[in-house]
């Protein structure tokens, strides 16, 4: 028997506890003069202030350089350097340049992500259904292999793109097939249709994981009520699953547009060539045109349209807990659903995308690192040269990827930068988590909450623009630190804090305050509380986010490519370079670099940490 009840809006009982509560509150000085005597306070305060020079005041200077003029352009507006002007909305807008720097691409930005978001739910959801509601062969199996995609950096694919389907319209070398004797026409080598297909594969997991674990919790009596009583198999399908599966969706789609919008490696290996810009690759040229006013603009944008999915999300999913389902005893376990004839079908159509969103990618990718010439399978064309090879012909980067001490020293740049940034990021994780879990202050949790969220509204490129307006000059006490280590450390950390927090909050709000209220009796102070009793029992989660956060660090390419300097390169920046000169076989190999550190650290954490990557996002 099941039910489904709607819940009466509660926001006019809110009102009134609140009014109530209004009448019983003490007066503001006795309330400051108590949470002045709250550690927790206290460093509530100072993480606020900390994020907000972090996090807010970034955002706040790029926004100020879109309208005040910039040096380079007094000549251009008559107007002297950091006077207000609205030259800069005139170009992006209005201009004869717009349709260049700012309409074609978000068309083609919105082309991409609108296909690759439909693509992406047709495949996900397929998979979903079928693996977990019939009798498909190998779904366990598949329920992981899968969701590989999701831990490898999406221009991976991109890469293995380029070798099997480049031809010479741009050119240098010719791709595989081209080599093999088979045309390949512009469209397919380079552009939209390329793109769509990889961001589709690559994000297909996002909808396998989030549509999987919805359906898992689905009660599939709600079908069979409706089937019982007459309505068709379409029509249940609309009327009962697609709604209550309706959360999950709208996150899968807000999920994949902010990881579109600020997507740079797939769209510059693939676009670029062929001169077809997305709003991340043309912000890109803006930046390295010297048009930060321009660039400031676009970011505006972005982050607008990041903030307008954000607001989606939000409102479908408080609209969605406006009603609750009542199961009776048949309980939220899914029937399985016999496929008979269909069921080879089914595991050879998994098999099939397996295929080719992970496997032939992946060995392509390899290959292309032996080969002297792409597409040339003799064997004397084979060699390891570019991996353990000494005195090569590539000028400039003359050993192989093995032996190369400009690959060590971008690893260990990568070790250490990144691994700085997600040990602060899990500490920090942790201790907002702790002040928004036991905080008496209603503003320092809730504010604390949104502005450490903040940077998952904003894409990495946007927001690296947003550091480079900030720290490319000395403010006050606190130098120019454009071209250092330091902020690549700071960015890599603000970055990943919305994760870190959010897992610290979900660790905090488990652990009760008794241990720690009786050490307090006992005379312990709240450091030697926190560091004997909070950190030591919340050591997983910490480990967890601080080895997520590293992974994800890792494979990032589009929040260091702009401020990462020569000298000063990680992994995936010295990729890029290497690409840009035309090294493809050292270039892939550093890139396969990265995708094993990528796959290898996902991996060690289910299985360290217990956790399943494919029941669902976090484990």
């Amino acid at each position: 028997m099941t039910t489904t009840i709607l819940i009466p809006d509660p926001r006019k009982d809110r009102v009134k506890k609140r009014k109530g509560r209004a009448a019983l509150k003490p007066p503001l000085g006795y309330r400051i003069r108590l949470y002045a005597q709250n550690p927790v306070v206290t460093i509530g305060v100072l993480a606020l202030l900390l994020f907000s020079y972090l996090i807010i005041a970034p955002i706040i200077s790029l926004l100020v350089d879109g309208v005040v003029v910039h040096r380079q352009d007094t000549a251009i507006t008559q107007q002297g350097e950091g006077a207000f002007t609205s030259y800069y909305l005139w170009r992006v807008f209005a201009s004869p340049q717009a349709m260049t720097i700012f309409w074609e691409p978000l068309t083609n930005t919105l082309v991409i992500a609108l296909s690759s978001i439909a693509l992406a739910l047709i495949v996900g959801v397929t998979v979903a259904w079928l693996m977990v509601r019939t009798n498909m062969w190998g779904r366990k199996w598949f329920a992981t292999a899968l969701i590989v995609p999701y831990m490898l950096p999406a221009w991976t694919f991109a890469l293995s793109w380029v070798t099997m389907f480049k031809n010479r319209t741009t050119g240098g070398q010719a791709g595989w097939l081209e080599n093999l004797g088979v045309a390949v026409p512009d469209w397919l080598s380079y552009g939209k249709v390329p793109i769509i297909l990889i961001f589709a594969a690559h994000f297909s997991p996002f909808v396998i994981m989030l549509v999987g674990n919805a359906l898992k919790r689905f009660d599939s009596t709600l079908e069979e009520s409706a089937r019982l009583l007459g309505a068709s198999r379409g029509k249940a399908a609309l009327s009962i699953v697609l709604p209550i599966l309706r959360p999950a969706l709208i996150s899968a789609v807000t999920l994949i547009l902010a990881k579109v919008l600020g997507e740079f490696g797939v769209a510059y290996i693939l676009g670029l060539p062929v001169n077809m810009n997305v709003l991340a690759t043309s912000l890109y040229r803006n930046i390295y045109s010297d048009q930060k006013g321009s660039a400031a603009v676009m970011v505006a944008v972005i982050v607008m349209i990041g903030a307008i999915s954000l607001w989606v999300d939000m409102h479908f999913l408080r609209e969605a807990k406006r009603f609750v389902t009542i199961s009776g005893k048949s309980g939220a376990g899914g029937s399985v659903t016999k496929l008979g004839v269909s069921r080879i079908f089914a595991t050879l159509g998994c098999t099939g995308l397996f295929l080719i969103s992970v496997a032939i990618p992946l060995t392509v990718l390899a290959l292309s690192t032996v080969m002297k010439l792409p597409g040339v399978f003799s064997a004397e064309n084979f060699t390891l040269q570019y991996w353990v090879g000494q005195n090569l012909s590539t000028v400039g980067f003359p050993d192989g990827v093995l032996f190369n001490t400009e690959v060590w020293s971008a690893a260990w740049n990568s070790l250490w930068i990144v691994g700085m940034a997600s040990v602060m990021a899990g500490v920090m994780g942790i201790i907002v988590g702790y002040v928004v879990v036991r905080s008496q202050s209603r503003f320092i949790s809730g504010a604390l909450r949104q502005i450490v969220f903040f940077p998952y509204l904003v894409p990495g490129i946007a927001f690296a623009v947003a550091y480079l307006s900030l720290f490319a000059v000395q403010r006050g006490p606190i130098p120019a630190l454009y071209g250092t280590a330091a902020l690549l450390v700071l960015i890599y950390f603000t970055e990943q804090m919305p994760f870190a927090s959010r897992a610290g909050i979900s660790a905090m709000m488990q652990l009760g305050s008794d241990p720690e209220e009786a050490a307090q009796m006992a005379g312990a102070g709240w450091w030697r509380r926190f560091v004997t009793i909070v950190l030591p029992i919340q050591k997983g989660a910490l480990a967890t986010g601080m080895v997520m956060a590293f992974i994800s660090g890792v494979k990032s390419l589009s929040l260091v490519v702009i401020l990462a300097v020569p000298g000063m390169d990680v992994l995936t920046t010295l990729s890029i370079r290497l690409l840009d000169v035309g090294y493809s076989q050292a270039g892939n190999a550093v890139v396969l670099l990265v995708a094993i550190i990528a796959f290898a650290g996902t991996y060690s954490v289910q299985k360290i940490m217990k956790t399943d990557l494919a029941q669902g996002m976090g484990g």
